[in-house]
């Protein structure tokens, strides 16, 4: 999978950025499909998804630090 090489690759500092920008658009995709209806159903999963890979890599290297 393409996108979880390109999160591996970046820094703990645009994970962290990363992750907050996504957990915003998903907030905002769950208030407009809670008003109105979305164009893109699927985003709700694909940003859920993001979010999970990146706090599974933030999460792998904070065992890989302990560790050390």
């Amino acid at each position: 999978m393409s996108e979880a090489s390109e999160l591996r690759e970046m820094s703990d500092e645009q994970l962290t950025a990363t992750l907050q920008e996504t957990a915003k658009t998903l907030f905002r995709l769950r208030i407009q499909s809670q008003t109105e209806r979305l164009d893109v159903p699927t985003e709700l999963r694909r940003n859920r998804r993001m979010i999970a890979r990146i706090k599974t890599i933030q999460r792998e290297r904070e065992i890989a630090a302990a560790k050390k």
